[in-house]
């Protein structure tokens, strides 16, 4: 009895996003026109549904990280020197895993919407 107990406790544990592990990482590169990496691009993800934005710049080399994220859905973006890329939308992040997004600026100032 007291190892079914057990396990139904672990499964339930596993179960619940942010209990169990670290979270997934939503992570990538921002490029510029010419396909170039871009330094200190400021990257903005957000829930699916556009709950809970969080920003982040990108390094030296154009790569940006989000770790610790709830397994779900996500809509990431960049902007540097006014341009933004366009919105890459419903991105699932798993629970132990990194999930790999590139952003392309584009070569003109884009408004945002």
């Amino acid at each position: 009895m007291k190892r079914f107990i057990f396990i139904l406790l672990m499964a339930a544990i596993t179960a619940v996003p942010g209990i169990a592990g670290d979270g997934g990482t939503l992570a990538g590169t921002v490029l510029g026109p010419s396909g170039a990496p871009v330094a200190d691009a400021r990257v903005t993800s957000q829930n699916a549904d556009g709950q809970h934005p969080q920003t982040t710049l990108t390094n030296a080399q154009g790569r940006y990280f989000f770790p610790q994220l709830v397994h779900g859905l996500y809509d990431v973006r960049a902007y540097h020197d006014g341009a933004w890329s366009q919105w890459k939308h419903n991105i699932t992040v798993y629970t132990g895993k990194q999930t790999e997004v590139t952003l392309i600026l584009p070569s003109k100032t884009v408004k945002a919407k």
